[in-house]
């Protein structure tokens, strides 16, 4: 058994740097702004590609775009000079060797005040621009987007489960869960909404900050603390601090102003989603490995904690080194 404890330890061991670069994961992010359109017509548009820093300077992507326009190279900003507008046409993204995993979001902002978007996976390389608001697709990407977050935000999933070991039972679970997504839900719908505003960078450092606290307090073991006797508490404090988070990636995504608040509202429900089912699994794995006699779950428990607070440790300092 305590070669199972060992391998499982050395497995976490090898994990730790990649999720301590998974938190700034960033995709491709091209702007497209349209300038002018006059009587010829001619569509004019400005694209500003910025590329994640893991892409080699000699894989550096770029975007072929429809027949009908020509371009014109300005340092960073290429300007499209269009015969028809992008509505209805097709945009490639290409890379001169391949795609290291990158996924590409892609902004459309029109004169008309209309705004598109799409997130690509790695793994596509075309965007349809929709010829016209579609609400039902809106709905679909900003779910989709949502989900993807928080599957791939190690700080806020490693939160969960410190909440989740500290909870113990069913009914403080579904206690201390709700109101963790109560007050993230209104930080984020706050934020986006321009009624308040903070800085980003104290916001991630807080948010690493909080995964520390709750990791220092399962490793201590005392049962007389607050985070112990009243976790939701705990968890609506520091929910408000995670939202400011899920706000700036919202942000940095951006939102269609046509369907701001349905966008808004579908980024929120993907997130809740995707907590929802990371919860379900964690706490089924739990719920198995307890049944399994002789299986040294404290010991791993412990091993898991002192891993996720080492870790929180580090983003802490980094982040706040970042200032």
């Amino acid at each position: 058994m305590l070669n199972t404890v060992s391998r499982l330890l050395l497995a976490l061991l090898l994990m730790l740097p990649g999720l301590a670069e998974a938190h700034d994961a960033r995709p491709l992010f091209i702007q497209i702004n349209e300038t002018a359109t006059d009587a010829q017509p001619n569509h004019q548009y400005l694209l500003k590609m910025q590329v994640p820093p893991s892409v080699e300077a000699g894989n550096r992507p770029y975007m072929r775009v429809p027949d009908n326009c020509r371009h014109q190279t300005f340092g960073q900003v290429v300007q499209l000079n269009c015969a028809q507008p992008l509505n209805g046409q097709a945009l490639e993204i290409n890379y001169p060797s391949h795609n290291p995993s990158i996924s590409t979001l892609i902004r459309l902002s029109l004169l008309s005040g209309a705004q598109y978007q799409t997130l690509l996976s790695p793994s596509e390389q075309y965007w349809q621009v929709p010829v016209e608001p579609d609400t039902t697709a809106i709905i679909h990407e900003y779910t989709r987007m949502g989900v993807e977050h928080i599957l791939v935000g190690w700080d806020h999933l490693l939160f969960l489960v410190c909440l989740l070991l500290i909870t113990g039972t069913l009914k403080r679970t579904l206690i201390t869960i709700s109101g963790f997504t109560l007050s993230h839900s209104l930080t984020l719908v706050l934020t986006t909404l321009g009624v308040i505003q903070v800085p980003i960078a104290p916001v991630e450092a807080v948010i690493a900050l909080s995964i520390l606290f709750l990791a220092a307090e399962i490793l201590r073991g005392r049962r007389d603390t607050l985070a112990w006797h009243y976790p939701v508490t705990v968890s609506t404090l520091f929910g408000l601090i995670h939202g400011f988070g899920f706000a700036a990636v919202l942000q940095d995504i951006g939102l269609p102003q046509a369907e701001l608040t349905t966008a808004l509202l579908f980024f929120n429900i993907g997130v809740e989603i995707g907590q929802i089912l990371f919860v379900l699994l964690v706490v089924a794995q739990l719920a198995l490995l307890r049944q399994w006699q002789g299986f040294p779950l404290q010991q791993l428990q412990r091993i898991l904690i002192f891993s996720t607070g080492s870790l929180a440790a580090f983003w802490t300092l980094e982040r706040i080194a970042g200032f």
